[in-house]
C-alpha cells in the first residue's frame, strides 16, 4: 500500500462491549495457577486482554489464524503479524462482573526497513471504561513483518535481579491462554504450521502472556506497590518447552526494569512506574 493509503487508516476507531464475566475470569486463574477474584474485586493487571474480542468465524480468518487482514487493522499481505509491543497506564481498577467498553483507535502507521526486510508498524490506542469511568489507556504496537528466519539470540544477556522466576512454558499452558484470550494465531498452538510454515524451532510463547508473567512477579516481589503505568517491547521469540526466567530490579523511586528471557539472551524488556 502507497503511504496516502495507510495514512487513510489513521483514526479508524471500533468500540466493543463486553461484560467481565467470572467465569472467564475463572479460567484465566486456572491457566495462569492463580486465585479467582471474587465478584467486584479488581481484576489482576493485563487480565483484561482476554476480554474485548470480537469473534470471526473460522471462514473469516487467515492462513496464520488471525482475522483476515483490512477489516479493522490495515492489509498486510504476505507478511506475518506480531504484537511488539506496548504501553499501558492504569488509572483504576476494572471489576470483575461489571459491564466494560474498550474505544480503539489507529493513531499511527509507518513503514520502516530494517535488516529482515520491509515492517509496517500500526500503533492502536486503547481506552477501557467502567462505570462510565476510564480505567486503562493503552498503545498497542503491532508489526506486520516479510517472512524471514526467527531470531535466537538477542545479544542482550540477563542480569542480576532483585526478584527473579522460572517459567516453563508447557503446550498446554499456551493452548490454553489461546483459548481463553480468544486467539487464534497458529505458531501458539499448531506446531506443523508454526515450524513448517513460519521456521520457528517450536510452539511460540505469546508476547502478551510474557508481559503478564513479568508484571504479576513484580507484583509478588512488591506487594504494596500501586501500579501507575507498565511498557514492554519484544525483542526475540521464546519458544516452548525451554523454560525462561522473568525478574526485575528496582532502578530508581518509583520505577523498576524487568526482563524476560533464557540462555538466548533477553526477549522482552519492560519498565513499570509505581507508586
Amino acid at each position: 500500500m502507497t503511504d496516502a493509503a495507510l495514512s487513510a487508516w489513521i483514526g479508524r476507531s471500533e468500540e466493543v462491549h463486553d461484560q467481565l464475566s467470572r467465569n472467564l475470569v475463572m479460567r484465566i486463574a486456572a491457566t495462569l495457577g492463580e486465585e479467582t477474584p471474587a465478584h467486584g474485586e479488581a481484576l489482576p493487571p493485563l487480565w483484561h486482554w482476554a476480554f474485548f474480542q470480537n469473534p470471526v468465524a473460522e471462514n473469516g480468518l487467515g492462513e496464520d489464524g488471525h482475522p483476515a487482514r483490512g477489516g479493522f487493522l490495515p492489509p498486510a499481505d504476505n507478511r506475518n503479524r506480531m504484537w511488539a509491543g506496548g504501553k499501558i497506564e492504569f488509572i483504576q481498577s476494572l471489576r470483575v462482573g461489571g459491564d466494560a467498553t474498550r474505544v480503539s483507535t489507529i493513531t499511527h502507521i509507518e513503514e520502516k526497513h530494517g535488516s529482515t526486510g520491509a515492517l509496517l508498524f500500526v500503533t492502536v490506542q486503547h481506552e477501557y471504561f467502567q462505570d462510565g469511568e476510564l480505567a486503562i489507556r493503552e498503545d498497542q504496537n503491532i508489526v506486520y513483518r516479510e517472512p524471514s528466519p526467527p531470531k535466537n539470540s538477542s545479544g542482550q544477556s540477563l542480569v542480576e535481579g532483585d526478584w527473579q522466576e522460572s517459567i516453563t512454558p508447557t503446550a498446554t499452558l499456551l493452548f490454553r491462554y489461546s483459548a481463553v484470550t480468544f486467539n487464534g494465531h497458529r505458531i501458539h498452538y499448531d506446531w506443523p504450521y508454526v515450524t513448517d510454515t513460519e521456521g520457528y524451532s517450536g510452539l511460540v510463547v505469546h508476547g502478551p502472556l510474557i508481559a503478564t508473567l513479568s508484571l504479576r512477579a513484580f507484583c509478588r516481589a512488591n506487594p504494596q506497590a500501586r501500579l501507575r503505568q507498565f511498557s514492554y517491547r519484544g525483542l526475540r521469540p521464546l519458544v516452548a518447552p525451554h523454560p525462561f526466567e522473568v525478574g526485575g530490579k528496582i532502578d530508581a523511586a518509583g520505577s523498576a526494569q524487568l526482563w524476560a528471557g533464557n540462555e538466548g539472551g533477553m526477549a522482552q524488556r519492560s519498565e513499570v512506574k509505581f507508586d
